[in-house]
């Protein structure tokens, strides 16, 4: 009778831990590592994910800019935080699977350091030039005046070994001509420089942009995804221009350590994805130039495995390292 009764206890126990543990968590505040500087698009996103997400819980989610080398940091900092739940990433593909093959040691495996939690968003990536530019009207104004002049044309970027990076090489593979990369510590200080004239053009997720194209100050020219944005429905894609074999797009998600607690994990995809389901988030995304998508913690982590292989292919046909 006594083992019998032990026997029970452990049992009930056992089905109580994940509910113990999904409902005494969070204790204390989280903070969501944002792995680029104020301003940007995954800085912009994540800000919102954190406002909307203390709102609609009550827990308390706070933004921790972690700047530098593409987003590395932040993601290799994330990786060795403490596995407990209270330290969140906003990675993205740029850093998650595609700086990995570019670098030579980014301090972390995606597919072993880090466990998927919540996809938040997609984007296409935009090729953009100052509206007071008038030497670029269209894509074709560019390709036309670096065939003209190699290597004068000069394009920034968020910063090496971004998707966005990436996609502004594949561009230029596929046209044929040179232009010259200017990498900067995130979207805004290329912005900045894009607007003054400093640069000639910014290749730029949609939600970076959105704020200076609806003001008037920037002028899209392509999109670099198979299809257009519905942010930016008369913005063309690169295949529409000719260059067929262009389809760059980006995602952002939040990540845990490895080793974050099952049940804490399945708390936070619940509540994330609670919140993507509501239209005023939906609609707050969709404001900034992104494409909200919900998904499972597998759902998401199988496609962080299939794009980090994927894109091995695609940094190696590049040619395009970073030391």
């Amino acid at each position: 009778m006594i083992r019998r009764q032990l026997a029970l206890a452990a049992v009930g126990l056992a089905l109580a831990a994940p509910a113990f543990a999904q409902t005494s968590y969070p204790t204390k505040p989280i903070r969501l590592i944002v792995p680029f500087p104020p301003g940007g698009g995954t800085d912009i996103l994540s800000r919102l994910v954190a406002q909307k997400l203390t709102e609609a819980t009550k827990w308390t989610v706070v933004p921790d800019n972690r700047a530098g080398a593409g987003g590395t940091i932040g993601i290799a900092e994330a990786a060795k935080a403490m596995p407990t739940g209270y330290d969140l990433v906003m990675g993205q593909k740029d850093n998650m699977v595609v700086a990995p093959w570019l670098y030579k040691n980014v301090g972390y495996d995606p597919t072993k350091d880090l466990v998927a939690v919540a996809h938040v968003a997609f984007t296409p990536i935009l090729i953009v030039t100052s509206a007071s530019n008038p030497r670029f009207r269209t894509l074709g104004d560019v390709v036309t005046a670096a065939r003209a002049q190699p290597d004068i044309i000069t394009y920034g970027s968020p910063g090496n070994g971004t998707t966005i990076h990436l996609a502004g090489e594949i561009f230029k593979n596929a046209a044929g001509i040179q232009i010259r990369h200017v990498p900067y510590k995130g979207s805004n200080p290329a912005m900045m420089d894009v607007l003054a004239g400093n640069v000639d053009l910014m290749v730029s997720s949609v939600p970076s942009a959105m704020g200076q194209i609806k003001a008037g100050k920037l002028r899209p020219l392509a999109v670099t995804s198979a299809r257009r944005s519905t942010s930016l429905p008369d913005v063309p894609t690169l295949a529409e221009l000719g260059y067929k074999d262009v389809d760059v797009s980006t995602w952002y998600g939040l990540f845990a350590p490895a080793g974050t607690p099952a049940p804490v994990v399945a708390q936070l995809n619940r509540e994330v994805n609670k919140l993507m389901a509501a239209p005023e988030m939906r609609n707050a995304i969709h404001d900034q130039g992104a494409e909200p998508l919900s998904m499972t913690t597998d759902a998401f982590g199988a496609l962080v495995k299939t794009d980090y292989v994927k894109w091995k292919d695609i940094v190696k046909a590049s040619g395009a390292t970073i030391e």
